[in-house]
């Protein structure tokens, strides 16, 4: 060190450091010769004054996150991480979203306003701050500062529950379009829509009921029943019923003070719509649940038997009766009977026995349906339906008093199947007076026969098989039937007033059959008795292997004794 220079130890002296003034000058004159080596290492002295408020006031201005502390300190790599760090803040947090930032970023950016103020506490005790500031109007601006990330945070926290009100207003929105999509379909097809638009509205109106969109729910609620009972107030009963059903399930899943009114309004239009519904189908067999469960007004007693439209479910079941019965009077007895049945099978099905007991009334009226229907069939030329429709009849009601006049007009109608001829008319409900003649039948065949008969009188009778006869070549048939010396031939003998005469005789199953009609102008007159033999022969008819019996011609009338 040359003459002259002066040492001393710490730290540079700055604008906030004081050393009590300038050194004192040495007291003699210069030493020559070389320099002595210290007798010791250079003290360290304690900080200088105000380092801690200086240090205080660099930790505030950097938890404001602007990196005015490093600033103040011409720390400027330091104090651009922070203005990144901001930044990138910023960036991820603006637009302000429902769901808010990532916790991680949160929780990164606060360690690192930690650090700052941390690093930065500790070099400026042993750092000077540039300029003319002052350690407590540095530490004061912090303490102002920090409220800028307050502030920040208040209006994010504002931003964001703005951006949640308007989600939740957009999941509105969202359940209003199912809602309107769904209005115009038919409540099977738009089940699945209205579900989603309620849970939209459950959602907002149990767990966001104070957000703008949770107070408009209650509103919603009422158009959204407004939606699906549409069917009700257009008055189609039957459409109505399945969406009102599906209304009264509603507050199964939502809490029914959010409904309010709402929760108990399905009752009175389902009980209308059911008994509008059940009235307009009973016996129509629109509804093929009817026999098993009693249809809509089955489902009405059993649902809502309190209701004033249960009440007159007995009423309307016998009026639908009484005006059905009038009908087998008319010209459709068929038609009216299918009715009456339907309803019988519904009503008795019905869980009220009030109403359920009607059944026997609907059974009485069925029996004379059958028996006009038959008749109606047979006046028709439906020789078919009225043989099975009478023969039914006839199996079913054995005490009834017209069972023996269905038994004739069914014989009549499978006669006239063949031969129509036979189907004119009616059979007589009252068979004649007078003296009646005798019809001896022989059946020459190796089959059973079974005759049917109808004219004044009508009726069935059955020949057994000729064991030792045997069929008949078609020319020798005429000339030799029943007329065998020794053999005894199965016969019937048919008393029967004058009259034409219809006859059909089914050999063996009955898979054939052929007709000999006295409608030709044959008749059975007073004073003779008549005979008729029935054979068969080998010949067949183009049906391959199927043997036709052939039917002798007009009786033979012989005089009587």
């Amino acid at each position: 060190m040359s003459a002259g220079d002066h040492q001393h130890d710490g730290p540079e002296p700055g604008p906030w450091q004081s050393y009590g003034g300038p050194p004192e000058p040495p007291t003699g004159p210069p030493s020559v010769g070389p320099p002595q080596p210290p007798a010791g290492p250079p003290s360290v002295g304690p900080p200088p004054p105000g380092a801690a408020v200086r240090s205080v006031a660099v930790a505030l201005l950097n938890l404001t996150g602007l990196g005015l502390g490093y600033a103040l300190m011409r720390r400027w790599a330091r104090a651009a991480l922070c203005w990144a760090a901001t930044g990138g803040l910023l960036l991820a947090a603006l637009p302000a979203e429902a769901d808010g930032m990532s916790t991680g970023i949160v929780v990164a950016f606060v360690v690192l306003l930690a650090l700052a103020a941390a690093d930065g506490a500790w070099t400026a005790r042993r750092t000077a701050v540039g300029g003319s500031w002052r350690p407590l109007v540095a530490a004061g601006l912090g303490v102002v500062l920090l409220g800028v990330p307050a502030c920040a945070v208040v209006v994010y926290g504002s931003e964001r529950d703005e951006a949640v009100e308007q989600m939740l207003l957009d999941r509105l929105e969202k359940g209003d379009r199912a809602v309107a999509a769904a209005s115009g379909k038919p409540f099977p097809t738009a089940r699945a829509e209205y579900r989603s638009a309620l849970a939209v509205y459950r959602e907002l109106g149990e767990e966001h009921a104070g957000s703008r969109a949770g107070k408009l729910v209650p509103a919603r609620l009422k158009a959204y029943y407004e939606a699906v009972s549409a069917p009700y107030r257009a008055k189609d009963h039957c459409q109505a019923v399945e969406p009102l059903t599906y209304l009264r399930t509603v507050p199964d899943s939502v809490d029914p003070g959010l409904l309010g009114p709402l929760a108990g309004w399905p009752d009175d239009p389902l009980a209308e719509s059911l008994y509008g519904c059940g009235v307009s189908r009973l016996g129509d067999g629109s509804d093929a649940s009817d026999a098993s469960d009693g249809g809509d007004l089955g489902e009405l007693l059993r649902t809502l038997p309190d209701s004033a439209p249960a009440g007159k479910v007995g009423q309307a079941v016998t009026g639908k009766m009484a005006e059905q019965t009038r009908a087998v009077r008319g010209d459709e007895p068929c038609a009216a009977t299918e009715v009456l049945r339907r309803i019988g099978a519904t009503v008795a099905a019905m869980p009220d026995e009030t109403v359920s007991a009607l059944s026997v009334k609907a059974d009485a009226a069925v029996r004379d349906g059958v028996y006009a229907c038959g008749v109606d069939e047979f006046r028709d030329k439906k020789f078919t339906e009225a043989r099975e429709t009478l023969t039914g009849f006839a199996d079913t009601y054995r005490k009834d008093g017209r069972r023996g006049h269905a038994r004739d007009i069914a014989i009549a109608a499978e006669i006239a199947e063949d031969r129509p001829a036979a189907g004119r008319k009616l059979p007589p409900r009252r068979k004649p007076g007078g003296s009646r003649m005798e019809l001896v039948i022989s059946n020459d065949a190796p089959s059973a026969v079974e005759i049917l008969y109808t004219g004044p009188v009508s009726g069935t009778v059955e020949l057994k098989g000729c064991g030792s006869c045997e069929r008949y070549s078609p020319s020798t048939g005429p000339d030799r039937a029943c007329r065998a010396s020794g053999r005894s031939y199965p016969k019937a003998t048919l008393r029967l007033p004058a009259g034409d005469y219809h006859f059909l005789y089914k050999h063996g199953t009955g898979a054939s059959a052929d007709v000999d009609s006295y409608s030709s102008g044959s008749k059975v007159e007073p004073g003779y008795t008549y005979t008729s033999c029935t054979y068969v022969t080998t010949e067949r008819d183009s049906s391959p292997g199927l043997d036709l019996p052939s039917i002798p011609g007009p009786l033979n009338p012989a005089a009587a004794g």
